[in-house]
C-alpha cells in the first residue's frame, strides 16, 4: 500500500468516482446482444453499429484533449460525463426504438470527450516518482468495479432491461457528483506554465505550437506509442482467437471455460495489482512495458500447446500479469513525456494509436487464421511479443544514452 500513499486528496476521489462509474458500466458490454436479441438486428447491422459506438469515442476523445487544455480539467469532466449519462437516460423508456443505438453512440461520443481528461489529472496531480502508484490505484479501481458492473448488468438484461440504462445512467451521475465535490481543478496555472518555459529541461516542459510540432519533438514516445500497437495486437487475442481456441478444442464446454478465464483474469487484476506494482516501482517504466511483453510471449505463446483448463488458467495468471505492468506503466512512460502545455492532447491521442492494434487485431487475425490455422496465431503472439520487448529494450537503451548525453552537455553549458 505504500504506492498508493502521500497522493494528493483529489486522486482518491477520481479513483474513488471510477470504482462507481465502472461497476455502472451496463449498457456496452451487453450492446450486441441488445442489439441482436432485442431490437432484432441481424449481426451485420448490430455489428456496424457496435464499431459506430466505438469510433465515436475517436473524434470525441481528440476534441476532450483539445479543450482540457484550453480551457481546464474539471469542468470538461463534469460535464460531459453528465451529458453521456443524460443520453442514457431516455433509452430506458422508448422500449425497442431504433433511436436507441443513435443515443448510445452519442453517449459513447461523450463519454470519449471526458476520457483524457482522467489520466490528464493524474498526471498534473502527481510527480514522475509517484505516477506508478497513482495509474495502478486509477487501474485497478476500473477494474473492481468492472469485475461487477457486468455481472450485475447480466442479472438485469432479461427482466429489468430498463434499468440496465438507468443503472448506467445513475452510477455516471453519482460519479460526476463525486468528481464535483471533491476533485479540484488540477490544470497547469499560466505561472505554471511561465516557470516551465524558463526553468524545465524535461520532458515535460511547456512547449508552443500545435500536437504534431510536440509530437515530433519527441521521438521516443513516438516511437513508444507504435511498438505498443504489437501489443495491443497481441492483446486482442484475449477477446478474438482466445475463445475460438476454446470452442474448437473443448466444444460445448469452451463458452464456459472462457467465462472462467476472464473471471480469473479479473481476479487476478484485483489480487496481484498492488505487489506487482511494488515489485517494480523502481523500473523504468519502458524497461517494465518490455517485461510485461515477455510475459505476453509466454502467457499467449503458450496457448497452442495447452489442452487443460488448468493450465490454461496458468496461462492467464502469466499474461494477466504483463496486462498490469503494461496498463499501467504505459500510462506512466506516457504522462512523463507529455508536455504540462499538452497533457490533454497527448493523453487523446496516445490511446487512439497505441490501442490501434486491438482494433486491428480481430480483422487481421482472421485473415491469418484462414490461411494457416487457429493453432499457428499463438507461436506468432510470442514471435511478435518477443519483437516488441527487444525494440522497448532497445529504446530504452537509446533513450537512456541521450538523456545522459543531453544533461552532461547541459552541466558544461551551465559551468561556462
Amino acid at each position: 500500500m505504500r504506492s498508493y500513499s502521500g497522493l494528493d486528496r483529489s486522486i482518491y476521489f477520481l479513483c474513488l468516482a471510477q470504482v462507481v462509474n465502472s461497476i455502472g458500466h451496463f449498457v456496452h458490454p451487453f450492446l450486441t446482444m441488445f442489439l441482436t436479441q432485442k431490437i432484432g438486428m441481424d449481426p451485420v447491422e448490430a455489428a456496424t453499429y457496435v464499431m459506430l459506438s466505438a469510433a465515436a469515442w475517436v473524434p470525441g476523445s481528440l476534441l476532450g484533449g483539445k479543450i482540457a487544455d484550453q480551457i481546464g480539467r474539471k469542468r470538461i469532466l463534469v460535464l460531459f460525463q453528465s451529458l453521456a449519462a443524460a443520453a442514457l437516460v431516455p433509452c430506458a423508456f422508448l422500449g425497442v426504438s431504433r433511436i436507441i443505438p443513435w443515443l448510445l453512440i452519442g453517449s459513447s461520443f461523450l463519454h470519449g470527450v471526458a476520457e483524457p481528461v482522467n489520466d490528464a489529472m493524474i498526471t498534473d496531480l502527481t510527480v514522475a516518482e509517484q505516477r506508478k502508484g497513482a495509474f495502478s490505484l486509477l487501474y485497478l479501481s476500473h477494474n473492481i468495479g468492472f469485475a461487477l458492473g457486468p455481472m450485475i448488468a447480466g442479472f438485469l438484461f432479461n427482466r429489468y432491461l430498463a434499468w440496465i440504462f438507468l443503472g448506467d445512467a445513475i452510477t455516471t451521475g453519482i460519479a460526476v457528483v463525486l468528481m464535483a465535490l471533491f476533485i479540484k481543478e488540477s490544470a497547469p496555472s499560466e505561472q505554471q506554465i511561465a516557470e516551465s518555459f524558463a526553468e524545465d529541461r524535461s520532458e515535460e516542459r511547456a512547449e508552443r505550437g500545435g500536437l504534431i510540432k510536440v509530437l515530433l519533438k519527441r521521438p521516443f514516445l513516438v516511437a513508444f506509442m507504435f511498438i505498443h500497437i504489437i501489443l495491443s495486437f497481441v492483446y486482442s487475442q484475449s477477446a478474438f482467437s482466445l475463445p475460438l481456441q476454446l470452442s474448437e478444442v473443448f466444444t460445448e464446454a469452451g463458452p464456459r471455460f472462457y467465462g472462467t478465464i476472464m473471471s480469473f483474469n479479473a481476479v487476478v487484476v484485483t489480487v496481484l495489482t498492488t505487489f506487482v506494482i511494488h515489485s517494480t516501482e523502481r523500473i523504468k517504466p519502458a524497461l517494465t512495458v518490455a517485461i510485461a511483453s515477455l510475459f505476453f510471449a509466454v502467457g499467449f505463446g503458450m496457448i497452442g500447446f495447452v489442452r487443460t483448463l488448468p493450465l490454461l488458467l496458468l496461462s492467464t495468471l502469466i499474461w494477466t500479469v504483463g496486462e498490469i505492468l503494461e496498463a499501467t506503466n504505459t500510462s506512466v512512460y506516457v504522462a512523463n513525456h507529455a508536455p504540462i502545455t499538452h497533457r490533454g492532447r497527448i493523453n487523446a491521442i496516445a490511446p487512439i494509436i497505441m490501442w490501434s492494434g486491438f482494433g486491428l487485431g480481430p480483422p487481421l487475425s482472421a485473415q491469418f487464421i484462414e490461411r494457416f490455422s487457429l493453432n499457428d496465431i499463438w507461436p506468432l503472439c510470442f514471435a511478435l511479443s518477443l519483437l516488441a520487448a527487444g525494440l522497448l529494450f532497445g529504446m530504452h537503451l537509446v533513450e537512456n544514452r541521450y538523456r545522459r548525453n543531453r544533461d552532461g552537455l547541459s552541466a558544461v553549458d551551465t559551468e561556462i
